[in-house]
């Protein structure tokens, strides 16, 4: 689990995307912001990971705070990562249809903000790509073979694409924002970054069939704890 701070607007804000060690390479799970590739690098490298570029990147979904850092990743690499995604938001990774929760004023004001090199990645990338980002769409129920193995589970309602991965050998769900972390506390996803809650909250009881003994959120972080306990509890709940 990465703990990627970045500056919005004057406020600090924590990430938590996932690197996955392999053998003599690495795979991302989730990129951060726009800018957020090289923050990414260096973090993975003090962490004791090879010096190289990923050679995979896992989208969970297609929010701008977890593919923006993609283009940083595919401009620094000869050998471009394979990149994976659901098939219900590959399209708007691939910038072929509009964000489900970006407008393009929100868009432009965004690329207002960037750099000329970002803002030209992001364009190239996003708006207008001369090819597809998403190498590889996951579906619910594939295993990709990453550190022994990530169950893919498919956890719409965020965005109709969303996934949750399940690592096996170490019992850890990777929620995504499927769910979050507040106050030390595992909740429910956000109300109000979640169009489908409803479809959301029956996500949730696909994780009792795994046994889960830590949950990363890629906001909030860590929960350990009886979580499939927890879990139960917010998909009867909620």
């Amino acid at each position: 689990m990465l703990e990627l701070t970045l500056s919005l607007g004057g406020n600090h804000r924590v990430f938590h995307p996932t690197a996955i060690l392999g053998p003599d390479f690495w795979v991302l799970v989730d990129t951060g912001l726009p800018g957020s590739a090289e923050a990414i690098q260096r973090i993975v490298v003090e962490a004791g990971f090879p010096d190289v570029p990923p050679s995979a990147i896992i989208l969970t979904h297609q929010d701008l705070d977890h593919i923006g850092g993609l283009p940083g990743f595919l401009s620094v690499s000869r050998k471009l990562p394979v990149v994976y995604a659901h098939l219900g938001d590959q399209a708007a990774i691939d910038g072929q249809e509009p964000l489900l929760k970006a407008s393009p004023e929100r868009v432009a004001q965004l690329l207002e903000t960037m750099p000329e090199q970002q803002r030209t990645a992001f364009e190239n990338t996003f708006i207008h790509p001369t090819r597809p980002n998403v190498n590889l769409t996951i579906s619910d129920g594939d295993t990709l073979d990453f550190g022994g193995g990530l169950a893919v589970i498919h956890t719409p309602g965020h965005t109709p694409g969303h996934v949750a991965l399940y690592h096996q050998p170490s019992k850890t769900l990777l929620a995504g924002d499927a769910m979050v972390i507040i106050d030390g506390q595992l909740s429910g996803p956000v109300p109000a970054a979640t169009p489908n809650m409803a479809e959301a909250v029956r996500s949730l009881s696909k994780f009792k069939a795994f046994d889960i003994e830590q949950v990363i959120c890629y906001h909030g972080g860590l929960f350990q704890g009886n979580a499939n306990k927890r879990i139960a509890e917010l998909a009867d709940q909620l």
